[in-house]
């Protein structure tokens, strides 16, 4: 179990004392595709580390219209927030694919950071982080038109996949919606990006061509 502790952002740089402290409180989980982990306004007992799959957070209107706040893969933890902070999850939490998760309790977690500062001061390097991709997608959809917003969106993706053929991890009708806008005005958008030569269009891999002025899109210093 320890060598899948490591990959886990949260616990990088540790002891491997310290990584035997972890892996004797996680417990291991598998979620089946579509399978829901924890609901919004659910007490939030623990929270989960991905070693397989993928799982989207999103909240749900009234209406049952979707918004997606953020997708983790492998190496990524989620749910941690309200753990410490008491109370209920604000979002819900779905697997999106078959995936392998590592369930850690709440008591048994506080007890571990309270006895050894080091991983608390990780957990605040991996929220800062955490924090910054948050503010800026904020921002993206606020602040940006949907050219601006669907280039933060690649780079983002760059970012999490580390590479630049790029994966969509959700239908272009989900992608448009996480976005603030329509299927149609993305595919235009993907279209002009692609003939202008910053990106290639392949189903649902997009290739990043020229990154510097997807940067300057993103940031409002360049139209598309």
């Amino acid at each position: 179990m320890k060598q899948y502790i490591n990959t886990i952002a949260l616990f990088e740089g540790l002891q491997s004392a310290q990584i035997k402290k972890i892996s004797e409180i996680a417990i291991t989980k598998k979620a089946r595709k579509n399978e829901l982990l924890f609901s919004s306004g659910e007490k939030a007992e623990g929270f989960y580390g991905i070693t397989t799959g993928k799982v989207k957070v999103y909240r749900s209107s009234p209406s049952g219209k979707e918004q997606i706040i953020h997708i983790f893969g492998p190496g990524h933890v989620f749910g941690e927030v309200p753990v410490f902070q008491g109370g209920s999850y604000p979002a819900n939490a779905m697997a999106m694919e078959s995936s392998e998760l590592f369930y850690f309790g709440r008591n048994d977690f506080r007890r571990i950071i309270e006895e050894d500062p080091d991983l608390a001061m990780n957990m605040l390097a991996v929220l800062s982080k955490r924090l910054r991709l948050l503010v800026n997608q904020v921002a993206a959809l606020s602040l940006s038109e949907v050219p601006g917003r669907l280039a933060a969106y690649l780079l983002l993706l760059k970012s999490s996949q580390q590479q630049d053929e790029l994966q969509l991890e959700l239908p272009k009708g989900q992608i448009a919606a996480y976005l603030g806008t329509i299927q149609e005005t993305l595919s235009r958008v993907l279209k002009k990006m692609s003939e202008q030569g910053i990106i290639s269009v392949n189903g649902r891999t997009i290739t990043i061509i020229d990154e510097e002025t997807l940067k300057n899109i993103a940031n409002g210093n360049e139209q598309l």
